[in-house]
Order: structure tokens, then sequence, then C-alpha cells
């Protein structure tokens, strides 16, 4: 549960961490709306004063998931990523882990999104109290990109991770609501998306398509803003 080096030390560390650690099992077995500072403090065994005094409120908790999901997404992203030199096959190993690592999230993920939705919520992916998650992603997307054996221009490399993030909000609502037998209308629609960027890749460099492609990830990264 905790990266190499990082295990708590001290007792207020150790206790932070039972805080958090029950959190997230709330938040997995019970959502987000059924869990509250109380049962969380319950679980952890301490007083409800004292989870307040690590967490001042429910969204804080939630904004460690959040990391801690983002963390486990890079774990299982790195080993695969290795392996790949194209940029669209690097990208479908960021895509397609980080659906798997929420999977267990699943089930509650709807009332996670309840949440999430409004511009103003401060649960809202795209929040600044969601920034150290957030960029955790767009470190990984960034990973996959500087790392393929594709080179693109330099301002379409350096905007790509940003708008990849939006798209990847995106396909994880999709996926949040498909039906479909083993989400397969999700994975049709991931594998449509980097078919098209797979066709448009060795066009990206020609004048008048890359200053349209810069202008376009621009407008798509700016969803951030």
């Amino acid at each position: 549960m905790f990266e190499t080096g990082d295990r708590p030390q001290t007792k207020s560390e150790r206790t932070r961490a039972r805080i958090r650690d029950a959190a997230i099992a709330s938040f997995i077995e019970h959502g987000y709306t059924d869990t509250t500072m109380r049962a969380i403090a319950d679980i952890a065994e301490v007083s409800v004063s004292n989870a307040y005094y690590y967490y001042p409120s429910k969204m804080h908790l939630v904004q460690e998931l959040y990391v801690r999901v983002q963390h486990e997404h890079a774990a299982s992203a790195r080993p695969l990523l290795s392996t790949k030199t194209g940029l669209v096959d690097r990208l479908r190993v960021v895509f397609d882990t980080g659906l798997a690592v929420v999977t267990p999230y699943r089930h509650v993920a709807p009332g996670f999104l309840a949440a999430m939705i409004p511009p103003d919520s401060p649960l809202n992916p795209l929040a600044d109290e969601s920034g150290p998650a957030r960029e955790l992603t767009v470190g990984l997307f960034r990973e996959a990109v500087d790392g393929a054996q594709h080179r693109l221009p330099d301002d379409v490399a350096e905007l790509l991770p940003h708008a990849l993030f939006v798209g990847y909000l995106a396909l994880v609502l999709r996926w949040t609501y498909d039906s479909s037998v083993d989400t397969k209308s999700t994975k049709r629609m991931l594998d449509a998306g980097l078919r098209i960027l797979g066709l448009a890749l060795p066009f990206v460099k020609v004048p008048g398509i890359h200053t349209a492609s810069r202008e376009l990830l621009t407008l798509v990264a700016e969803v951030r803003s």
C-alpha cells in the first residue's frame, strides 16, 4: 500500500495512514455517499475528532484515494511501457492499465461521479484540489509520449499528454456507464480513437496539419482551465 521508503514511522504517521486506509476501504465497499467521517473513524479505531484532525473533510480522503489509484496506475503501466516503442501501443498501455486499476471501484463509481461532475466541486478531476493526482496521470501520459520511437513536433508533444488526460476522463465516464458485456463498447471506442490517432501521426509534421493539430490540442487541454 505504501511506496518503497514511504512506510510511516512515527505514531502520527501511522495514525494518518490508518485513517486513510480505512477511508479507502469504506469507499470501495460502501461508495462515496454512504462513507462518513464517523464510519471512517470507527474502522480506523480513532475518535471522530482525531479523524478530523488529520483530514478536515471526506473530500481530503477522496483526494488520497485519487493519488493512490494513480500510483497503482503508474506501477502497473511502467513495466509494460518498457516493452513497447510505438506511440499508439504505449498509449494503449496507459489507457488499458488505467481502466484495470479502477475496476475494483466500478460498482461505486456512479456515486463518485455524481459528486465530481459539478464544475465547482473540489472532487472534480479538473479542480485545483485534484492537481496532485491529475499531474501523476498527465506525467504518465508524458512518459508514454516521450519514450515513443515516433517523434512528434515539440509543441505537439508538449500539449498531447494534457489532451490525453481529458480523453482518459471521457473514457472512464463511458466505462462507468457501459452496460455491454465485459465493457466491450468502451473497448471499441478506445480502439477507434487509437486507430484514428495512428492514421493521423504521419501527417502531424505537415505545416497546415501541424498548426491545426496544435490548435485542437490546445483547445482540448484548456478544458482543465
